[in-house]
């Protein structure tokens, strides 16, 4: 191998290239390394957030956001914003070459839940904390820049006036996806009727329970729950509709018909 000029060649060549790749690799890495290299500078919203409060967001990242543009550590920033109320999901993009981008997924409150929560649209339970008034209109750009976020905008206090006029779902909290789901069907049989559901109970033993908006308590039971409020639909117009204000209980659970109590006496 010694006398073999041209692989001796190769050989060198393929060493110099090695050795010239991992000096450029170790400066490149102790460059983007150093502390006051690519400092983070800006970080910005993708939107402005609606229940989230934006000086919250920039204390998580000024807490969070640790090293420079190449070493934060975006995974734990994602978990930390995660943390928040309100918050449901979070992504986070670098902007070359000094900012980050955060893109905040907030939740959707459906309904109030055994009050001490609430329901998003997903049927997943989270919970608020109290702080000040939502404003009518989040002021500022589409874009919240770290230096100014949203002038006046706060979490809205738990259970202000607009969670009060969520329904309240009664349940066990591994049933909240399956009350979430089945909260939609009613509602559907229901808007007919021009008719809401107020509060959704399902107990222990899976018995299903509806407060109705016109204060009709409808017990469904365990099975056919869809087929019995749709019998309920069907009888509603013709003789429980002119009754509204008498009629406070209607007990759905029988085969071939239903129970009411409540009615006031006549004459």
């Amino acid at each position: 191998m010694w006398d073999n000029a041209p692989l001796l060649r190769s050989i060198a060549n393929a060493l110099l290239v090695l050795c010239a790749g991992a000096v450029l690799y170790g400066a490149v890495f102790y460059a983007t390394h150093l502390p006051g290299w690519f400092p983070l500078q800006t970080v910005r919203l993708s939107a402005v957030p609606q229940r989230v409060e934006a000086a919250e967001v920039l204390r998580v990242v000024r807490n969070d956001a640790r090293g420079n543009f190449f070493t934060v550590d975006i995974d734990r920033l994602r978990q930390a914003l995660e943390k928040l109320p309100w918050v449901r999901n979070a992504s986070i993009r670098r902007e070359f070459p000094h900012g980050l981008v955060l893109q905040l997924e907030e939740d959707q409150a459906l309904a109030r839940w055994n009050n001490v929560a609430l329901v998003n649209r997903q049927g997943e339970i989270f919970a608020a904390e109290s702080g000040g008034a939502m404003p009518q209109a989040a002021p500022g750009p589409d874009e919240v820049r770290a230096s100014g976020g949203v002038p006046g905008a706060r979490r809205p206090p738990f259970y202000g006036e607009s969670e009060q006029q969520l329904p309240l779902f009664i349940g066990q909290d591994e049933a909240a996806a399956e009350m979430t789901r089945q909260y939609a069907q009613f509602s559907q049989q229901l808007a007919g009727l021009d008719l809401r559901v107020t509060q959704l109970g399902l107990s222990a033993r899976h018995a299903w329970q509806l407060h109705l908006s016109n204060g009709m308590v409808l017990e469904l039971g365990r099975d056919d729950m869809q087929q019995r409020l749709a019998r309920f639909v069907e009888v509603y117009p013709y003789s429980l509709a002119a009754a509204s204000g008498k009629v406070k209980y209607v007990d759905l659970r029988y085969r071939n018909g239903f129970a009411v109590s409540g009615l006031a006496k006549q004459g």
